[in-house]
């Protein structure tokens, strides 16, 4: 709200981008908070995989909004290159944005620590930064939505604060429109990103290489698994669904073999985000399928995820 007045009062074009930024994030937040509680729920006969998918359908919502919104702040910015206008109420407009920058810088700053959280990062202060923009792909849709957001949120500001001051004590007035039109191109950047990531997501997509690679560290740790035969993980939202056949030592009983599947079973879901898994058993066929990873550090058990 206090960006909409400081652009109606002002008359200026960067702040019109922002307001309008700002108010697309807030829909954006309304947005994922419903579909994070839906995603939440547990899964039903009928949906046997569970709702994790919803958020995927909320987020694509929300760059629905982005993209309207962008498409308005480079029309205002087309609009104010051709017609500049004059600047009212600097300091209110000042204090507007410094406002917003460090509104926006914590929840970035939220948004980094979640990414680091979320990918199992032992990450610490400024090398937590690099490490979520390098692996932001592979945090939840909510969170990679909110790091984008509020990313262009707080480069957004900048950006406008600086045309603000150009274009009021320079001869440049012409920096307010191009001000605007970059914060509408970065707006639609967050609408193309996010919206490619949710539609690969309710496609249906395959985990990232390094879950895998946990999972698989997983299965191999009991003595009795002599191979992985064939692994798929789905990625569901921010969950993952396990099938995978997996090769045992030769001699073991039936009813031996099935308490061996049912540990390794019980194994999987005690972990972070997965929370369904399927295995199949078969007898070593001598041949080497799979490759184990190394790990430095142990994986981190998830007391909330319930075992089915």
């Amino acid at each position: 709200m206090i960006k909409g007045i400081a652009a109606y009062t002002s008359g200026s074009g960067a702040m019109f981008a922002e307001a309008m930024h700002t108010g697309a994030d807030t829909v954006n937040q309304i947005f994922v908070f419903v579909g994070s509680i839906l995603a939440e729920r547990k899964p039903t006969p009928r949906f046997p995989t569970g709702f994790g998918r919803l958020i995927n359908v909320f987020c694509m919502g929300a760059v629905i909004v982005v993209t309207i919104m962008a498409y308005e702040t480079v029309l205002e910015g087309i609009h104010l290159l051709k017609h500049p206008s004059s600047f009212q109420t600097l300091g209110f407009t000042i204090f507007s944005l410094v406002a917003s920058m460090a509104t926006d810088g914590y929840v970035l700053l939220k948004a980094i620590r979640e990414i680091g959280k979320e990918t199992h990062s032992d990450k610490k202060g400024l090398n937590l930064i690099p490490f979520a923009l390098k692996n932001v792909k592979q945090a939840s849709p909510p969170t990679r939505l909110v790091f984008y957001e509020d990313l262009v949120a707080t480069s957004g500001a900048v950006l406008a604060l600086g045309a603000i001051l150009l274009t009021r004590f320079t001869p440049l007035k012409a920096l307010d429109g191009f001000a605007a039109i970059i914060i509408g191109l970065l707006m639609f950047g967050v609408a193309f990103r996010v919206g490619y990531d949710n539609m690969v997501g309710l496609i249906g997509v395959s985990a990232p290489k390094e879950v895998e690679d946990k999972v698989s560290q997983i299965i191999l740790a009991d003595p009795a698994v002599t191979d992985i035969n064939k692994m798929r993980i789905l990625q569901e939202g921010r969950f993952y669904h396990v099938e995978s056949y997996i090769e045992l030592h030769r001699g073991f009983s039936l009813a031996e073999a099935d308490k061996i599947k049912a540990k390794i079973r019980d194994n999987l879901l005690a972990y972070e985000d997965v929370t369904d898994v399927t295995l199949g058993i078969i007898e070593d066929d001598g041949i080497k399928d799979w490759q184990p990873i190394e790990f430095p550090t142990p994986l981190k058990a998830n007391p909330q995820i319930k075992k089915r």
